[in-house]
């Protein structure tokens, strides 16, 4: 089944993924109506957790958001973020720079994420991605990009994978302030340790480890 939506998800908690009961938090996930496939995300220097989910309609991934994610957030005590993408209207960009989810291949397994979104309202097909590929490709140990558009929001940013923590640092940093700067908007980036939740991600079908 394939994912039409993606959601992304943050718990405001500081936990070490070695202490994250992820084999019962996937069990509960996969259950969820639509739920396709998850990349568990595990902040670096934060250890805030989350990940970036498929799902099979963007009504599936609203009820995810709107209902399971929240009552999990409450059972944790913590504050949380989730937002919600319908990644048909990327599909094409997203391909192009060999993401997983639609069809791309990595030789190499991701050693980090690096999670964008740029305060502005863009309709993805306004977006100039196809000037943007290019330039990602020659970003150093960039692995593979899913784009992605808020839904009913029309922001923009991705999910990057990177070779190394070190080289998602570089993106994160050095990289995509100047980006954002040049469209003179705020923006918002999170580098995540990849390694640790590798075996958590495969539970959950994800694409980036199969």
């Amino acid at each position: 089944m394939p994912a039409k939506a993606f959601v992304y998800t943050e718990l405001q908690a500081s936990v070490p993924f070695t202490d994250v009961p992820w084999e019962k938090l996937n069990a509960a996930i996969a259950a969820q109506p639509g739920f396709v496939d998850k990349t568990w995300l595990s902040g670096l220097g934060t250890h805030s957790v989350g990940g970036l989910y498929g799902f099979a309609s963007v009504d599936d991934a609203l009820l995810y958001c709107t209902e399971f994610f929240p009552a999990l957030a409450r059972d944790f005590g913590v504050a949380q973020t989730t937002r919600v993408f319908d990644n048909q209207a990327t599909a094409e960009a997203s391909a192009a720079m060999d993401a997983p989810h639609f069809g791309g291949k990595i030789t190499t397994e991701p050693g980090a994420f690096v999670y964008t979104e740029v305060q502005v309202a863009v309709p993805f097909e306004n977006a100039p991605w196809r000037d943007r590929n290019p330039v990602l490709r020659e970003q150093k140990g960039l692995l593979s990009k899913v784009w992605l558009s808020g839904h009913n929001t029309n922001s923009l940013g991705g999910l990057d994978a990177f070779d190394t923590v070190e080289n998602a640092l570089d993106f994160a940093l050095n990289d995509f302030p100047k980006t954002a700067a040049a469209m003179n908007a705020a923006y918002y980036t999170r580098v995540f340790d990849a390694r640790v939740t590798e075996a958590a991600s495969r539970g959950l079908n994800s694409p980036y480890y199969l």
